[in-house]
């Protein structure tokens, strides 16, 4: 593989999104972006005009809380509204002082970096993991796995918790995509040393908003409180989440939407003679000989998609919005497989 192609595929491997870095490389003013796993369908929410001219309420920011709790499964005194589950990373990073820490990889590039010093990177092998819970003061991982999909097993997490415990450390699980199955969510289990990170954006398809929320024992979340002010989410973001957590059936919808779409992703790829080796409603991880090529064929027709910088042969693919988008992506993975 060329270092030409590599330092071209570089900047997208970081994390998806790069709409502009893409136009500037490739051309064109129309793209298709497959590359974040944000929802293709936003909350069509109604945003108020005294959400943006008036400071949140306190009781407004609490009534939020309570809201995504009970949709989570989890504690609302324990669950914390923050501007974006990545800066509620950064924090809780700065926030617990561990000296030995260690992410998953391949994973979201915050989870590496939420940490002050250099931190251990593992392998999801639940080995691995397990032996590293005993020396580790912090392990962090997404689940389901970001960029890659994969889901490591409850009770292995419970264990390598527990394992953790036993010297004061923490288990960080990152569920930024678990909003359309929420029978993955550790929410509810209220394990004493568990943080979890929960995404609005992604399942709500308002990303730019920057809401999200953590889910911690109470004097983390005390703490937490302490450092982010007394207005730390915008009235925009409060009101377009307590409408959004308040309609669920609008969210039995978005599965509904999700399953569909994903069922006409799978269709484009396998007829492309893709491997599909991970999935999430939201995207899905595939493998091919020449990944990194076919992000760039793909690029050439305006659809950026997420590759993995230490890996070649694997390709991450967001959701097209509907049928005509999806021929289009169908049709560019054909030319591709038949070149």
């Amino acid at each position: 593989m060329s270092d030409q192609l590599h330092a071209k595929i570089a900047p997208f491997a970081v994390h998806g999104g790069r709409i502009d870095l893409a136009r500037a490389l490739f051309g064109g003013p129309d793209w298709l972006d497959l590359s974040t796993g944000i929802s293709p369908w936003a909350y069509p929410d109604d945003i108020p005009r005294e959400a943006l001219t008036r400071l949140p309420s306190p009781d407004d920011l609490a009534l939020l809380e309570t809201c995504a709790a009970e949709c989570f499964g989890s504690d609302p005194a324990a669950t914390m509204a923050v501007p974006g589950s990545d800066l509620g990373l950064r924090l809780i990073g700065h926030m617990l002082s561990a000296q030995r820490t260690a992410a998953v990889v391949p994973g979201y590039s915050g989870h590496t970096a939420m940490w002050p010093n250099p931190c251990l990177t593992l392998a999801s092998d639940p080995d691995e993991l397990m032996a590293a819970a005993a020396s580790c003061d912090a392990i962090v991982l997404a689940r389901p796995g970001n960029p890659g999909g994969e889901i490591i097993a409850e009770h292995t997490l419970q264990s390598i918790a527990e394992r953790l415990a036993a010297h004061r450390g923490w288990l960080i699980v990152d569920e930024a995509f678990a909003d359309a199955d929420p029978d993955l969510s550790l929410a509810a289990r209220g394990w004493p040393n568990l943080i979890i990170l929960r995404s609005f954006g992604k399942f709500a398809g308002l990303a730019g908003l920057r809401l999200g929320f953590v889910i911690t024992p109470p004097a983390i979340a005390a703490r937490l409180r302490r450092l982010v002010g007394d207005w730390p989410i915008s009235g925009p973001s409060v009101a377009a989440g307590i409408s959004f957590y308040r309609n669920t059936s609008w969210q039995t919808s978005q599965r509904w939407r999700l399953a569909e779409s994903g069922e006409r992703l799978d269709r484009a790829l396998l007829g492309a003679g893709l491997t599909i080796t991970a999935s999430t409603p939201f995207f899905r991880t595939c493998k091919t000989q020449h990944a990194w090529h076919l992000f760039e064929h793909l690029a050439n027709h305006r659809i950026l998609t997420r590759p993995f910088a230490d890996d070649p042969a694997r390709l991450r693919i967001g959701l097209p919005e509907d049928a005509i988008t999806t021929r289009h992506l169908a049709r560019a993975l054909a030319e591709w497989s038949n070149s």
